[in-house]
């Protein structure tokens, strides 16, 4: 009887960001996103503040599939962020706002302080 034999389980190519000031994913450290990136310092996330960001490494973070959510601001069309490398969700893109006072959001990233961190 052959012996069964699973696939190699490969090492994911992550892009290291040049630059100073970079966020990171607390668990692995793959970079996600420069610090110029930041909107606002002033959001909440699930787990305490969160940041609000014009862009990530999308090379480094895979999106979700689209969900309506209700958040504190009103109804979302979201999906979630998640570390490419260790699968850690680490925060959510807005994909629609219902709400014309947070149109200011759509294709906008939110990534929680508790799950990433500043290399500088």
């Amino acid at each position: 009887m052959p012996a069964s034999s699973s696939p190699p389980i490969l090492p994911v190519p992550c892009v290291r960001l040049a630059g100073d000031r970079i966020y990171s994913c607390a668990v692995c450290r793959t970079h996600t996103s420069f610090h110029d990136d930041v909107i606002s310092k002033a959001f909440q996330g699930r787990h305490g503040r969160a940041y609000l960001f014009n862009d990530v490494a999308l090379p480094n973070v895979v999106l979700g599939e689209k969900e309506d959510r209700l958040l504190m601001s009103g109804l979302h069309t979201v999906r979630d962020l998640r570390c490419v490398k260790c699968q850690t969700t680490l925060g959510w893109k807005y994909e629609i706002a219902w709400e014309r006072s947070q149109k200011y959001k759509e294709g906008k990233f939110i990534l929680e302080k508790a799950l990433v961190v500043c290399e500088w």
